[in-house]
């Protein structure tokens, strides 16, 4: 696969913030000083029951290529604010952090942590933005597709949001997070050179009305391509021309050439009904084979409602609302301190908030998701420091880290751990998998989450716990901060 950011130093796609934060702690002689943060979000978009990670892939070519260039250097001195001595250390700047992240395509759920960075507090704290754009917009992106994909009910869905994305990266990149979360290919070219994702797309209206009839469009369409012929429909009107001279072209064009057509396209007016008519018209004229795709600002509620009012469409063509998440379009992942190292001890560190949903859970942890033996299904997942082993040979107990009283025993499960070493002291041991791997890996995981966790409206809420040592200690941070 091609790296999107071989060509290009992201190196300072930062907030100013980071700067100054870097340069006090350099000053202050904190150079040394091992920091450990975490990523992780609060909330699932769309009110939904779970999100998809996705991004770890952009996230660590970035951090392979990580360093000031003289460039940078000097537009830092112009700032004024800067030593020599810090700016000495950009200079030869080098990562030595800790990195664990969960799997792209993995299904995730609020406040576990999705990425954890561990190493010198200047270094951790310098790739806060370049973590969090990363993963906040391909996880948005895939979080919503899925939701349409999943409405779609096994139907093709075809991503043609370029034109609208917020930016050139947000095209293509969003194209990428689509394909992880399940549609079928993208409108995208560029996509198709850098990741493979299938290239599709049929025509425009300006085609049809560039000639002097639709008749005479759709004839040299299909004699161009007739190996892919799909013929958009509704320029002038649907069924009073659009389907009956796609008809006549494909009676004329095609069947002679012993070649069956692949569909019409439908991109305005009541879809429901008009693919109806479209059906009964193109089955009468003996192609039952030939599909009905639907476009026109498509989302997972509006498939939904088509296929039950008995819309007889074949696949999808979803644009803006996916490539943009245009119903909920801020992802929220946050990036929270959770602890210090000095003299090989971990010092916890906590957030309190007058909003308990920003109180952070502090330390160094692990993520582990309890899978139910027979069916495969995750149950709940599990949150502990460290260095904590996690053994369910004779069934765990978890209670919820807001209501302790409700507590459940889960027996016959199996853990496995989701936080998985990719940088160790800098360098990268993670080897990423290919963009069909990580495709396939989303579908299975989504798989692995039962019905009431998928539904769109008050989705059953999965529960992310503590152990007890980690409760424990978090208790008492809060306890001390509030006496």
């Amino acid at each position: 696969m091609t790296n999107i950011n071989s060509e290009r130093n992201l190196t300072l796609l930062m907030d100013f913030y980071e700067l100054t934060m870097a340069a006090g702690y350099f000053e202050e002689g904190y150079t040394d000083k091992t920091a450990v943060f975490d990523m992780f979000f609060r909330k699932v978009p769309d009110n939904g029951g779970f999100a998809i990670a996705a991004g770890l892939e952009q996230f660590c070519e970035v951090i392979d290529d990580l360093h000031f260039s003289e460039g940078d250097i000097e537009y830092l001195r112009g700032k004024g604010c800067f030593s020599e001595k810090f700016l000495e250390y950009l200079r030869t700047f080098e990562f030595h952090c800790n990195i664990w992240a969960v799997r792209e395509g993995t299904p995730i759920f609020p406040h576990e942590p999705i990425v954890i960075v561990e190493g010198p507090a200047i270094e951790a704290q310098l790739i806060e933005t370049l973590l969090l754009v990363t993963f906040n917009h391909q996880s948005l992106i895939a979080t919503k597709t899925n939701r349409i994909v999943r409405a779609a009910q096994g139907r093709p869905v075809m991503e043609f949001g370029s034109r609208r994305a917020q930016g050139y990266d947000a095209a293509v990149l969003g194209a990428r997070a689509a394909y992880i979360a399940g549609v079928s290919g993208t409108a995208c070219v560029m996509a198709d050179r850098l990741y493979g994702i299938p290239a599709l797309g049929t025509m425009a209206h300006s085609w049809v009305q560039m000639f002097p009839s639709e008749y005479d469009a759709f004839r040299h369409y299909a004699e161009l391509y007739p190996d892919n012929c799909t013929l958009l429909v509704d320029t002038y009107s649907v069924l009073k021309s659009g389907v009956p001279n796609a008809i006549r072209v494909f009676d004329e064009v095609l069947k002679p050439m012993g070649i069956r057509p692949k569909g019409v396209r439908i991109d305005s007016g009541d879809i429901a009904y008009l693919s109806k008519k479209a059906r009964r018209m193109l089955d009468e004229a003996g192609y039952p084979d030939c599909g009905v795709c639907a476009s026109n600002s498509l989302d997972e509620y509006l498939v939904r409602d088509l296929l039950q009012q008995g819309a007889q469409i074949n696949s999808f063509g979803i644009g803006e609302n996916m490539i943009t998440s245009k119903s909920d379009p801020v992802f929220g992942g946050v990036y929270k301190l959770a602890a210090v190292r000095e003299n090989g001890e971990y010092t916890p560190k906590i957030k309190v908030s007058e909003t308990a949903e920003k109180t952070t859970v502090p330390h160094l942890k692990n993520l582990y998701r309890i899978y139910d033996n027979e069916t495969g299904k995750a149950m709940a997942d599990y949150i502990t420091m460290a260095d904590e082993t996690v053994d369910v040979s004779d069934g765990i107990t978890l209670f919820d880290p807001a209501e302790t009283w409700k507590k459940r025993t889960f027996t016959n499960v199996y853990a496995e751990r989701l936080n998985r070493p990719i940088y160790v002291n800098g360098k990268r041991v993670y080897e990423t998998p290919s963009l069909n791997e990580i495709r396939e890996f989303c579908s299975a995981q989504i798989g692995t989450l039962w019905d009431e966790v998928t539904r769109f409206e008050n989705p059953h809420r999965y529960y992310v716990d503590l152990s007890q040592k980690l409760w424990d200690e978090r208790q008492r941070l809060l306890n001390n901060v509030t006496r």
